[in-house]
Order: C-alpha cells, then structure tokens, then sequence
C-alpha cells in the first residue's frame, strides 16, 4: 500500500483516530508521518494529567503535592506534570494519590492478569475446587460427614467436568 499523502513510498505507519466515536485511519510513509509527528502526537503525560484533574479531593486530608517517593525524591505534582512515575518505589510511597487514578483507567488497583477465555473457565473451576477442598476439610474437622459428602461429591463432579473439558458452573 503507498503513502495516502505522498502517493509515492510504501505505507509503513498505520495512524488511528476515533474523535467522537468517529474513526478514520491514515496510512503513511515514514517521512510523511515524520512531517505530521506534531500533530498526530498522543501524550500519554496530557492523557494522565487530564485524569488527574478530575480527581478533586486529596486522599487524607494532605494536599495532592506533599507526598514524596522516598527512594527517587519525586513528588505527584511532579508526576502529574511529566505523566511518568520515577522508580518502582513510587507506587508505594504516592499509592493514596495513585490508586484512584489506577481504579479510574483500569477499573481495580491490582493487575490479575489477562487469561484467555477457553482457559478462564478451567482456571475458574480449579479454584473452585480448592475452595472446596479446604471446606471440605473443615466439615471433616467438625464431624459432618453427611454435608462433607455433599461437598466431596461437588469436587469429584468438577473434576470429572475438567477431564472432559467442558464445565460450567
């Protein structure tokens, strides 16, 4: 595919834009996109800055720019100004700051780790079958062996379904 601004070099960078649910695509050559850079820029700073700003109250009573990593010295204020955290430490010395920024982009504050959904099921069905396991053991502890049969028939159940590789629960 050519450049659809030169019409004369290959295509080599693919721009994408959605402006109010709008999509349009750009196709250019290295040095038209070169010639463009300043305009097709996406700044991941102005992007976090700008969500930044709509979290209004300071976690704490503090004001959002006095706590400091203690490791690397950055403030949020500085963070919010340059979009990027200094070192790994700044996670946990700015987390009352960060974590409403991290639970607005990513919906919760701690990565769990994308698993494909063929995999999920089984992942979902094994943990299962731990947490029974575990119950289980207490009922066997307590001496309820009818509800402990129940839950021991569960297990053999789930664990038949992953055999054959089709559960649901």
């Amino acid at each position: 595919m050519l450049c659809q601004r030169c019409q004369q070099k290959p295509a080599t960078v693919h721009v994408t834009k959605i402006i109010n649910g709008q999509k349009s695509e750009l196709y250019l050559c290295q040095d038209c996109a070169k010639e463009l850079e300043p305009q097709l820029s996406f700044s991941l700073a102005k992007f976090l800055s700008s969500l930044l700003d709509q979290i209004s109250e300071p976690s704490r009573g503090e004001p959002m720019g006095e706590r400091v990593c203690k490791k690397c010295g950055l403030t949020f204020q500085q963070f919010q100004k340059i979009g990027r955290l200094g070192c790994p430490a700044c996670y946990r010395h700015l987390a009352s700051q960060l974590d409403p920024l991290i639970r607005r982009t990513q919906r919760a504050s701690r990565h769990r780790g994308k698993v494909p959904r063929k995999l999920e099921n089984r992942k979902r069905v094994r943990l299962e079958i731990e947490r029974l396991r575990d119950k289980l053991q207490q009922l066997i502890a307590k001496e309820e062996y009818e509800k402990a049969a129940d839950v021991r028939d569960r297990i053999r159940y789930l664990e038949d379904c992953l055999r054959r590789q089709g559960c649901n629960l």
